[in-house]
């Protein structure tokens, strides 16, 4: 990627978007971080005043989401990437979790991100070039007890990635859905939403998995700043990929759930032809 790139990214008070914000920075280019606050927009404006706008910005707030990337557009730069990062992750076994859990994880993770490139796209579509990142998750390709809305949204996030990649292609623009594994960020610590549990016929096959999450916390082994790195790699190549996996054990753990789609398909091929004709 050449100097002077501008990059929109979603969260940058903390996690991935802060990580990927100040290496961007450090590589000479500018970006429009989105922010909660003022106080969050005073410091992150603060990291290099020449090069990093703030906005303050709720990506809940849809209504609001065009005019903040036609005034970006209008008083900053062209966006040349848009890296759709805000993101929580929830906790909560299914039944147990009610559906407003589900609607404000879905408005984040998913409407939010979509509402963001809708805005973007008409901008990089007249000027034949753009790229989005959308920051998904390993949880959107596997899944495991307790965190069904959150693998939903992500699942949902990777699936959107991918047709709109096939839609943009033609004008020039790049879409990349990178699902990272565990990394040591606030996703399973301040930033993890965790609805009530009230059924104890779960608790045996769940309370060991909270109580893994809860200890692993901040020890995970993925380096946030590492992954900074590799996301602007990906911004910098020529052909971007519209999938990519960020940690050893995430690569570990989708293989491994590839492999069993593909044992399941095998088993029951002949059930799947049986329907034709």
């Amino acid at each position: 990627m050449t100097p002077n790139k501008l990059l929109l990214i979603t969260g940058v008070s903390s996690g991935f978007g802060r990580a990927l914000a100040q290496q961007a920075l450090a590589d000479g280019h500018r970006v429009v971080g989105t922010v909660r606050n003022a106080q969050a927009a005073e410091a992150f404006a603060a990291m290099c005043p020449a090069r990093a706008h703030a906005r303050i910005l709720d990506v809940t707030q849809f209504d609001a989401i065009d005019g903040v990337v036609a005034d970006i557009e209008a008083n900053v730069g062209a966006v040349d990437v848009l890296v759709n990062n805000a993101g929580y992750g929830h906790e909560g076994i299914l039944e147990e979790s009610p559906l407003s859990d589900m609607r404000r994880q879905f408005d984040v993770n998913v409407f939010g991100p979509v509402a963001m490139m809708k805005a973007v796209l008409p901008f990089m579509r007249a000027r034949r070039r753009g790229h989005i990142v959308n920051i998904t998750s390993m949880g959107g390709y596997i899944t495991m007890p307790g965190i069904a809305y959150y693998c939903g949204s992500k699942f949902a996030l990777e699936g959107i990635s991918d047709t709109l990649a096939r839609e943009v292609r033609p004008f020039g623009i790049a879409v990349t859905a990178i699902a990272p594994g565990s990394f040591r960020t606030d996703w399973a610590g301040r930033s993890m939403q965790r609805s009530a549990r009230s059924i104890a016929d779960y608790d045996a096959l769940f309370d060991p998995v909270r109580k893994a999450r809860e200890d692993k916390s901040g020890k995970q082994p993925g380096d946030p700043a590492k992954a900074a790195r590799a996301i602007l790699a990906v911004i910098e190549a020529d052909a971007p990929p519209t999938h990519l996996l960020l940690g050893s054990d995430a690569l570990q753990l989708v293989r491994g759930k590839l492999a069993d789609l593909g044992r399941d398909l095998d088993a029951w091929e002949e059930v799947s032809v049986s329907t034709d004709g």
